[in-house]
This record gives C-alpha cells, sequence and structure tokens, in this order.
C-alpha cells in the first residue's frame, strides 16, 4: 500500500506533531511540527523537512546551523496523528545547542538542567 500524507489526521491548522529520537541510542531529541508538504518533502529527500510556526516557513533541520537531521525511520501513530522520526542527528538538536530539548528535568519541585550547552 503507498503512503498518501494526506492519509494522516492533521490538527485545524493542517499540522501534525514529530518526535525526533535518536535512532542509535532511543533519545528524545525534539518535538516540532510538520504539514502534509513537510511530510512529503522528509520522505522524499530523507533530510527531515519542519513547518515553522512561528516563521510560517518550511524549515529543512540543520539547512543553516549544519546540525541536521538524516531520517532513518518514519513511524506513524495508531491514531495517525503523530509522527516518530527515528533520525542520524549531526550536532545538537536544540537551538540552545544543546543534544536534546529535553534538557531540563523537575525533581524534588525544582528545575534541574541536565546537560551544558555543546562549545
Amino acid at each position: 500500500m503507498t503512503f498518501d500524507p494526506q492519509s494522516l489526521t492533521y490538527d485545524d491548522k493542517g499540522l501534525i506533531p514529530a518526535i525526533a529520537q535518536d535512532h542509535t541510542t532511543g533519545a528524545v531529541l525534539m518535538v516540532a511540527w510538520m504539514n502534509a508538504e513537510a511530510v512529503a518533502r522528509t520522505l522524499e529527500t530523507g533530510r527531515v523537512t519542519y513547518w515553522s510556526r512561528s516563521r510560517q516557513a518550511f524549515w529543512v533541520k540543520g539547512e543553516t546551523s549544519g546540525h541536521v537531521q538524516k531520517l532513518v525511520d518514519f513511524r506513524v501513530d495508531c491514531d495517525r496523528d503523530c509522527l516518530l522520526l527515528l533520525v542520524d542527528q549531526k550536532g545538537p538538536a536544540c537551538h540552545t545547542n544543546r543534544r536534546t530539548c529535553f534538557y531540563t528535568a523537575v525533581r524534588d519541585g525544582a528545575e534541574v538542567e541536565l546537560m551544558r550547552p555543546e562549545a
């Protein structure tokens, strides 16, 4: 069966959440948004392409920073309303220059920074 990006369940803005996970370590790197065209571009090129809600434009991960996400596997959840992208991440995934966007934990009621920005 051929995959059709239109078969996914998008929100009222035409977006679907996409979770980027390191394919070797399993670490969750980031969460971003895609529309049907970003899904199609990602599958066509192998370079992960998101939809920037703030800029209202396509965003190819690493295009300006060099911190490229190469698609390894593309997965759709059971409700077809969330994506899991297994990626080969070059450099930090987070715009704060950290490996992952999930660098803050809440422990005993306090925020704890788990990692510093990469040099």
